[in-house]
């Protein structure tokens, strides 16, 4: 089948690209893209004027619960949303039950998605058994099987002999640890941001140097190890400060941060919300800005979701002992394009930060346009306004903090290898 998008404003960072081109798609593949291209033979016209056609957009920090949790997301249902919000491409982390840490339960996730599923999935493997923080997986095994690097996801490696011995293993693999940071005795219990409104609000606090610290501790081993280091969803100011000196010492280190971490403040917590209720924590207006000033210059290399889905029942309860964590695919576009608004990002880099670059970060084979690859495709319309009603979305669950909200952007037209995934009624 042949496929033609015509009259597109074309953004893909990664061939520079910015301004009026056609694509055709053929078998799955972007296989022309230039101006005025002929179309009277194609199968299908898509008229993209007054759209962005960008790269697929990739999330490298999603849970699709998926085996053991799949009352709360499963592969199906966690890539329609992931569609729904531009994605073509997620990595999904290993808390699932059993965790992965074998190649049984990454090529499950693979096979599913391949079968079933509205989008790539990449799956990221445990760097300990069991997440037990003690013994290794079987790395080589992992890669093979198609994973794109090893997380705890959710646990800190608490010990540093044992992440040492993992950097070293990984980077025999030229495969990333992906780093929770968090340290749990500092954390203390730790529920939202320490500072005055916890204060105010009766919660213990989780302060900023529990972020910090460990991520200042894991530099340090990638330094020592050379590895390459993910540091997710960072939150505070200190750890993009450290960050940035890292990579200009040349430390490998990469790092990504959430919609959520760069639009809300902890006085989203006021009212005991636990939609607001996530780990990290919401943090200041001060840590807010250095979310921004680091995406603007480059030391944040992608915008991720932490997709975190959960039962009604896993929220409905006291703020102390709700689960952590907001579902996030189809709320990312316009809260990052928000930024491009505020002039903190330009459209381009905006982009960027959704395709090329955590392309990159993972080395998944995506995030481009370029003439033989595939057709992973978002078509966007930036000035789209609509209020974000929960029950309508296509993930499972509801928990999100911007439920009622007016937002601006969406993806209109989201297509997986030439395959059209989502299609938005305007």
């Amino acid at each position: 089948m042949k496929t033609v998008i015509k009259n597109g404003h074309v953004i893909d960072p990664s061939q520079d690209l910015d301004g009026r081109f056609d694509l055709i798609v053929e078998d799955g593949c972007i296989v022309e893209l230039g101006e005025n291209l002929p179309a009277e033979d194609a199968d299908e016209v898509i008229d993209a004027d007054g759209l962005l056609v960008t790269p697929g957009l990739i999330d490298i920090h999603v849970h699709l619960r998926d085996p053991g949790f799949e009352y709360k997301e499963d592969i199906v249902s966690g890539t329609r949303s992931a569609a729904a919000g531009g994605f073509t491409s997620v990595a999904c982390m290993p808390n699932t039950k059993p965790v992965n840490d074998n190649k049984a339960t990454t090529l499950y996730m693979i096979n599913k998605a391949q079968l079933e599923g509205f989008a790539n999935v990449f799956p990221i493997c445990t760097i300990t058994k069991g997440q037990k923080g003690t013994a290794l997986v079987e790395m080589g095994d992992l890669k093979q099987a198609g994973c794109v690097g090893f997380s705890d996801d959710g646990l800190n490696v608490e010990s540093g002999d044992v992440l040492r011995r993992a950097m070293e293993y990984a980077s025999g693999f030229d495969m990333p640890i992906i780093a929770h940071a968090e340290d749990e005795g500092i954390k203390c219990g730790g529920v939202m941001n320490e500072g005055r409104v916890a204060t105010e609000l009766g919660l213990a606090g989780n302060p900023w140097v529990a972020e910090a610290s460990t991520v200042a501790r894991d530099l340090m081993l990638a330094e020592l190890t050379g590895a390459r280091l993910h540091v997710c969803h960072i939150s505070t100011r200190r750890t993009v400060e450290l960050i940035r000196e890292a990579k200009a010492r040349g430390v490998k280190v990469t790092c990504e941060v959430t919609p959520h971490h760069f639009t809300l403040t902890e006085e989203a917590v006021r009212g005991y919300d636990v939609n607001a209720k996530m780990g990290p924590p919401l943090r200041t207006a001060d840590d807010v800005k250095a979310m921004k000033e680091g995406l603007a210059d480059g030391t944040i290399d992608a915008i991720a979701t932490d997709h975190a889905p959960h039962h009604v029942d896993d929220k409905n309860v006291e703020f102390n002992v709700a689960a952590n964590g907001l579902v996030g695919l189809e709320t990312a576009l316009p809260l990052a394009l928000n930024l491009v608004k505020e002039g903190v990002l330009t459209l381009n880099q905006a982009i960027c930060c959704l395709t090329t670059r955590p392309a990159s970060v993972m080395r998944i084979p995506r995030g481009t346009l370029a003439k033989g690859t595939a057709a992973d495709i978002t078509l966007i319309d930036p000035d789209y306004q609509w209020t974000l009603d929960a029950t309508q979305m296509k993930t499972k669950a509801r928990n999100t903090p911007f439920d009622g909200w007016e937002l601006t952007g969406a993806a209109m037209m989201t297509m997986c290898a030439g395959k059209i995934t989502f299609q938005r009624n305007s």
